[in-house]
């Protein structure tokens, strides 16, 4: 049995990343709600939901880019003096996800404004995400500028040692997701006028740069 002919070969690593504007933006929001009976609370919190749904309708959001993301109805006690927990009331709580695209015509400031004045002091805001909503010819792009960022180490090497690259004997890919920063614009909201005044007034949001990478690693015949 003949034994196979050992192979010189080198592996390199290679990076590529895509930077863009983000033209999604994910808003994390909820409605707390406070009332005597769980009647009363679980219902206001439907009708300010009701509320800021329909005002993010009015802004331009689809229902398929809206989607509720928990419910809840809790007591509200405090520790009496002869060591009791007493029930003071009830808290109903709910959140909301919602996606804002670009070119559907939504200002995100706006947005959130709207939905902000819709459910008044019930309202919390979560935070901002920013992402891409289709990633793949941006990971396309990334893995091109990976794969020659590993071949030009490769081709380094093989210069520096007087040897020439040869055929390709592997690749393996790490890609990573586009990155989010997320953005806590969460606020609790009290009842003086000047509060509520400014709750009214829409916040800027700036998208900036979010980037798309890919990693590979390569290993490459040695002639």
């Amino acid at each position: 049995m003949s034994k196979k002919s050992w192979q010189a070969s080198t592996t390199t690593f290679g990076r590529g990343v895509v930077r863009v504007v983000p033209d999604l933006i994910r808003l994390t929001l909820s409605v707390e709600s406070r009332a005597g009976t769980v009647a009363g609370a679980y219902g206001r919190a439907g009708d300010r939901v009701s509320a800021v749904v329909a005002a993010l309708r009015t802004a331009g959001v689809s229902d398929a880019d809206m989607a509720t993301s928990g419910l809840s109805v809790r007591t509200e006690t405090v520790y009496t003096d002869n060591g009791r927990n007493e029930i003071v009331g009830y808290l109903a709580s709910t959140g909301l996800s919602v996606s804002l695209r670009e070119g559907t015509g939504t200002d995100p400031a706006e947005t959130v404004a709207a939905a902000v004045n819709a459910g008044g002091d019930d309202v919390r805001l979560g935070g901002l995400t920013r992402g891409i909503a289709d990633p793949a010819p941006l990971l396309e792009q990334a893995r091109d500028a990976a794969y020659d960022d590993a071949k030009a180490k490769a081709e380094q090497y093989a210069t520096r040692a007087g040897v020439r690259l040869g055929a390709v004997l592997q690749i393996t890919e790490d890609t990573s997701a586009p990155s989010s920063r997320a953005y806590d614009i969460s606020a609790e909201m009290d009842s003086s006028p000047m509060l509520m005044a400014r709750a009214s007034s829409p916040v800027p949001v700036v998208p900036g740069e979010t980037e798309v990478g890919a990693s590979v690693r390569v290993t490459w015949a040695l002639d």
